[in-house]
């Protein structure tokens, strides 16, 4: 049988790797919502992730990192990679994160929520932060105080206390509303962020910025504008939220 000759298309849009938790029922159905596939490839990879969000578990991904990197598609050549979580981001460090995906996927860029967050706040001029967020306070404290290391004011933060994942995608938006609604009663803000990539965040965000007239920000909508810039790619149409009407 003789082989079919046929020829080689090399031209490809801009490519995007996203290293999703194993547990994480969210943020891939969000970026599939965000993302025109005419404009974009997008390849997702899991990382192995316990079942409840606790400290050790979060670090324990440091080590299963690279390995789920790898198993992006190696012929491809990536303009971003993130690394999906806010909580292990800032448990495990970005810069670690970063060197991790960079040395196991071949990418321009390497970013994660709370790198991603941190830029859109700097984009939006941003000064006084309101955070809500399902965490326990092992969790939930560090990603404070991730955002006052990097010179933000965080006055107060609201979390569900909780540690099951799954129950995490669960947790009804209109409680996140309330939540961010109870924080500007708190407290004089000048934007929110919801926090983890497991919580359903999209489609309460323009009502609620409307509402509230702040900005309202989340893991997965800043990850993917972020990524979005890093790439190149065009804003986003109908994307929810003010971070999408800015750039870098």
């Amino acid at each position: 049988m003789a082989d079919f000759p046929y020829r080689l298309n090399t031209d490809t849009p801009p490519t995007l790797g996203l290293i999703v938790l194993q547990v994480d029922e969210t943020i891939e159905q969000d970026f599939r919502r965000l993302l025109d596939p005419r404009q974009v490839k997008l390849h997702v990879s899991r990382v192995p992730s316990g079942a409840e969000l606790t400290p050790d578990t979060i670090a324990g991904m440091e080590a299963e990192l690279a390995p789920a990197a790898t198993l992006l598609p190696p012929a491809a050549h990536f303009d971003a990679i993130a690394y999906a979580c806010t909580s292990g981001t800032t448990l495990i460090g970005a810069a670690r994160v970063h060197a991790l995906v960079a040395q196991a996927a071949r990418t321009r860029a390497v970013t994660d929520p709370l790198t991603a967050a941190l830029a859109a706040t700097r984009a939006l001029g941003l000064r006084r932060i309101g955070i809500v967020s399902p965490y326990v306070a092992t969790v939930a404290g560090p990603i404070r105080r991730a955002f006052e290391a990097a010179g933000l004011e965080v006055p107060q933060t609201l979390s569900f206390g909780e540690e099951v994942e799954a129950r995490v995608a669960r947790i009804d938006p209109a409680s996140i509303a309330d939540a961010a609604r109870a924080l500007t009663r708190q407290t004089v803000l000048d934007g929110i962020f919801l926090s983890c990539t497991n919580l359903r965040t999209l489609d309460i965000i323009p009502a609620l910025e409307d509402e509230l007239g702040l900005p309202v920000l989340s893991s997965n909508q800043v990850l993917c504008w972020h990524m979005a810039q890093l790439a190149g790619i065009a804003p986003l149409q109908d994307a929810p939220g003010r971070i999408f009407a800015t750039s870098l």
